[in-house]
């Protein structure tokens, strides 16, 4: 087995820019709400009404599973493929094969677009801002920008402890679990980081931070073998990197959110 440590936040630094697939709950409940608040932290006074406004007063937080919540829903069935990316590790998301039903990283671009059109519909916006809250936090979960030939580490059988699951799974929900802490703990436990750190973080495009994660999911791979136990060294080598992603999250959803209501 591979291990690995990497220090939250740093690790956004080391990165060769450079993405893939997933399915399943994204980051799970806890990771998603996680995400939604520590963005609430970096609106700016405008987008925090705008958001309060579309959302009836509803936090990013609650509405950050609704795009897990409507895929029991078959007239939502849309936007399934919206979850994930599916290309090989050794291209670029600009130059991969696009899903003809979207993606990741055009649902995203969707979701800004109809926020940005003035003729949209109140109810409309809503929609797109809850999804666009949730598919910011799957951007940031590795396995979601995995190999579409084990649908991004889904088919990745292993042991969490003495029960069965998969790689996916392990990301999605299964090291948050054990951490157990509640996602409002998570955001307030975030690592301190310097003004010049996040605007580093906020450059970029939706399609260059899908990338990125891109790089991560290389990584994740190589982290566990098939068939084998995971544990508490597993969570050792890899929750920092999980807690990292969860505040980049936060804070490039933010800043998406403060680009769209400036």
């Amino acid at each position: 087995m591979k291990t690995y440590k990497l220090l939250p936040i740093l690790l956004a630094f080391t990165f060769v820019l450079s993405s893939v697939n997933a399915s399943n709950p994204e980051w799970g409940a806890t990771g998603h709400r996680t995400i939604g608040k520590i963005a609430e932290g970096y609106l700016t006074s405008k987008a925090k009404r705008k958001v309060e406004e579309l959302l009836n007063g509803k936090s990013l937080a609650l509405v950050s599973t609704f795009g897990d919540d409507i895929k029991s829903d078959k007239r939502y069935k849309e936007f399934y493929t919206w979850h994930y990316i599916n290309m090989p590790f050794d291209v670029k998301y600009e130059d991969s094969e696009k899903n003809k039903d979207g993606d990741l990283v055009s649902g995203i671009n969707k979701c800004k677009e109809v926020l940005l059109d003035k003729n949209a519909s109140k109810e409309d916006k809503a929609f797109y801002l809850k999804m666009l809250v949730h598919l910011m936090g799957d951007l940031h979960q590795p396995m979601h920008v995995g190999r579409s030939e084990d649908k991004g580490g889904n088919d990745i059988q292993v042991r969490w402890f003495n029960d069965g699951t998969n790689l996916h799974s392990v990301w999605d929900s299964k090291m948050i679990e054990h951490y157990n802490m509640t996602f409002t703990e998570l955001a307030d436990n975030t690592d301190k980081i310097s003004k010049e750190q996040i605007k580093y973080l906020q450059k970029g495009s939706i399609a260059d931070w899908a990338n990125e994660t891109q790089q991560l999911a290389i990584k994740v791979y190589g982290s566990a073998e098939v068939g084998e136990k995971l544990g508490y060294n597993y969570v050792y080598n890899n929750f920092e990197l999980v807690r990292s992603q969860l505040q980049v999250g936060g804070i490039r959803l933010a800043e998406v959110l403060n680009t769209i209501f400036s």
